[in-house]
C-alpha cells in the first residue's frame, strides 16, 4: 500500500496554488479553478504522492485548520536535503518563518507560513 494523495486545507485553493508552485516549486497535477480543485506534487517526485489543497469551507475544515494555526502547530512536514539554502531561497522571495532553522535530536527543523492559514514543517534528517 502506498500513500498517493494527501491534503491540507487551505483558505482559497487558487491562492494556495500560486504559492505552491510559484514560490515552492511545487508541479501541477491538476488545476481546476472552477472546481476549487487544486492539487500539486513535489517537482522531485512529479508522479509521487500528490497534495491536495483543499478548501476550508466546511465548519469542521475551518475549525481544524485554524486551531492547528492558532496553537502553532504545522499542517504536514516536507523534507529538503539542505535546509539553510531552502531556508535562504524561500525568503528571499518572500516567505515568512515562525521558526529559523535549529538543530534538533532529530534533524534540523524550521517552520513556515504558507499564507494560507497553515504552517509548514522543513525538516532535514541528520545522521548520527
Amino acid at each position: 500500500m502506498k500513500i498517493k494523495m494527501t491534503s491540507i486545507f487551505v483558505h482559497n485553493p487558487q491562492n494556495a496554488f500560486k504559492f505552491y508552485t510559484k514560490v515552492l516549486g511545487f508541479v501541477e497535477v491538476m488545476y481546476n479553478p472552477e472546481a476549487n480543485l487544486a492539487i500539486v506534487a513535489s517537482p522531485e517526485e512529479p508522479k509521487g504522492t500528490a497534495l491536495l489543497l483543499e478548501p476550508n469551507d466546511n465548519p469542521i475544515a475551518g475549525n481544524y485548520q485554524k486551531k492547528l494555526y492558532e496553537t502553532g502547530i504545522p499542517c504536514i512536514v516536507f523534507s529538503v536535503d539542505d535546509i539553510d539554502q531552502e531556508y535562504k531561497r524561500l525568503s528571499e522571495l518572500g516567505v515568512v518563518f515562525k521558526e529559523k532553522p535549529a538543530l534538533t535530536d532529530y534533524g534540523i527543523l524550521a517552520v513556515f507560513d504558507d499564507t494560507c492559514g497553515n504552517y509548514v514543517r522543513l525538516i532535514q534528517l541528520v545522521e548520527k
